[in-house]
């Protein structure tokens, strides 16, 4: 005879002996189980019964299939001393769902499916402080641990930290991009809104704790703006579809930006996008054209007041012809490159020529075709592309072996932007489709791969932009048809 069945026995002996006491209290007993004035006990019940007298002190809810307890569960037995859960299909307790339990005396967990994992850590650290005596409970998952005592189970001090992304702030504002940088201290963000005619600076407050409207550079249909600081200088290069393009400069004294420079742009047909880079000293920046009759082009910047030479000078053509949509400038091995994506090829690859100072074609990027975005970015060291495709998969490379070969693929039907961004020591990837959610993925150091996260809500989302204040952080994300958005990147204590 089991222990289980002696104590069914026992149960139901004490029903016998107090049967004329039960008769005296105004409470039914539920289906399937046997009650006594301070006893019930349930054989294969899925739940606990919802009435139960408040000054009962033993309960058996056994070889049932209840599947978790949860809080509150025991919170009307505060006078509860022997609890028998045992033969169930629990998994996790909720903590604090034994709270008030302050006469327990006994408690059996045994022949439950119990996860040793972070939800249940809390019930680790009760099983050794509890005045209880408490049958031994074994873990059934994961595979590695199956089989061990959840007491004996140390979990490494920050193992059951995760992360999340809570919305903070909706702009609403329809922006092609946003570009963040600061100046003495402050944040500002510059965004291109073509269905407003401006790029639109946004100032973060230190006070209020989001951005507000800083200033609003107005042209026709605007579709990049990009910062650079140069030496006292705080510029912004604004694109334009007509009217061709601009750098504005920060005036002080009338704490505005105003026109310092109009750009060549004979060659530039439709502007898509504007890298901006240093290499050996010097400062340039690229617009990536576009359309089948323009040419991405170079800019340097020159700094001669005595020839009256200051400002951003068209340096080189490159790409003729190809509808690029993207430019990333990277530097491996002691070299600078730069990454042409394009809508009608596969991306080629520009490498610096230290004798011409000129950028000379060097290769391509094989086997990936339309792509509308290019970014770059390092893991453990290594140099890594996203590549964002918005038909068919976007792609991770790896640069290895002097080229760049393919390491993941991600499923990216109408994906306009594949992201990578960091926060300390966890690294993210935001893939952004005008179909579907924003995918969030993390990146995994053992198969040294992006896994799965969770999603945002962004509609047709252009960018995603690491915004660090007042020892918060957070992304900002462009929409092109709705709200951009800024999300709060927040610590979360999955064992609590």
């Amino acid at each position: 005879m089991t222990s289980t069945e002696r104590r069914l026995l026992v149960a139901f002996a004490l029903l016998c002996i107090c049967g004329a006491a039960e008769s005296k209290r105004n409470f039914k007993c539920p289906s399937g189980c046997a009650c006594s004035k301070e006893t019930i006990v349930c054989v294969g019940a899925a739940h606990i019964p919802r009435t139960i007298p408040s000054d009962i002190n033993s309960l058996s809810i056994v070889n049932g299939s209840l599947p978790e307890i949860t809080e509150g569960m025991f919170s009307l037995m505060p006078s509860l001393q022997l609890l028998f859960i045992e033969g169930n299909k629990i998994e996790t307790i909720t903590k604090n769902a034994l709270r008030g339990l302050r006469d327990l005396t006994h408690l059996d967990l045994r022949g439950n499916s119990f996860q040793c994992s972070c939800e249940n850590k809390w019930l680790m650290t009760w099983l050794k402080n509890t005045n209880a005596t408490v049958s031994d409970v074994f873990c059934a998952s994961p595979g590695d641990m199956k089989g061990k005592r959840l007491s004996d189970l140390p979990i490494p001090p920050g193992e059951c930290m995760s992360t999340d992304f809570v919305r903070h702030q909706s702009i609403p504002i329809q922006a092609m991009s946003a570009d963040i940088f600061s100046f003495k201290e402050d944040i500002f963000v510059a965004m291109a809104a073509p269905n407003t005619n401006s790029c639109v600076v946004m100032e973060w407050d230190h006070i209020e704790m989001n951005f507000r409207k800083f200033d609003n550079i107005t042209g026709k249909s605007v579709v990049g703006c990009k910062s650079v600081l140069i030496d006292s200088h705080v510029l912004i290069i604004v694109t334009q579809l007509f009217g061709g393009s601009h750098v504005y400069k920060f005036d002080e004294q009338q704490n505005k930006f105003t026109k310092f420079q109009t750009i060549e742009v004979f060659n530039i047909s439709k502007p898509n996008d504007i890298e901006v880079f240093q290499m050996d000293g010097d400062w340039y920046f690229v617009i990536v054209d576009s359309s089948k009759a323009g040419l991405s082009t170079l800019y340097k910047w020159s700094d001669k007041p005595d020839r009256n030479e200051t400002g951003f000078y068209s340096y080189q053509f490159l790409h003729e012809w190809f509808r690029d949509t993207d430019a990333e400038f990277v530097q491996v091995d002691g070299k600078s490159y730069l990454i042409l994506a394009s809508r009608s090829q596969p991306p080629v690859i520009y490498l610096w020529n230290k004798s011409s100072l000129k950028f000379i074609l060097h290769g391509e990027v094989p086997n990936i075709d339309d792509v509308v975005s290019v970014k770059a970015f390092r893991e453990e060291g290594e140099l890594y592309l996203a590549l964002t495709c918005y038909i068919g998969d976007s792609k991770v490379l790896k640069w290895a072996n002097k080229q760049f070969t393919e390491v993941q693929a991600l499923p990216s039907r109408g994906a306009m932007i594949l992201q990578p961004f960091s926060f300390r020591d966890r690294h993210y990837l935001a893939l952004g489709s005008d179909y579907s959610f924003t995918q969030i993925y993390l990146w995994d150091v053992e198969t040294k791969t992006f896994h799965k996260f969770k999603d945002i809500y962004v509609q047709s989302p252009r960018s995603f932009n690491v915004v660090t204040n007042d020892r918060r952080n957070f992304i900002f994300s462009s929409s092109f048809k709705g709200k951009s958005m800024v999300f709060e990147h927040i610590p979360v204590d999955l064992s609590l």
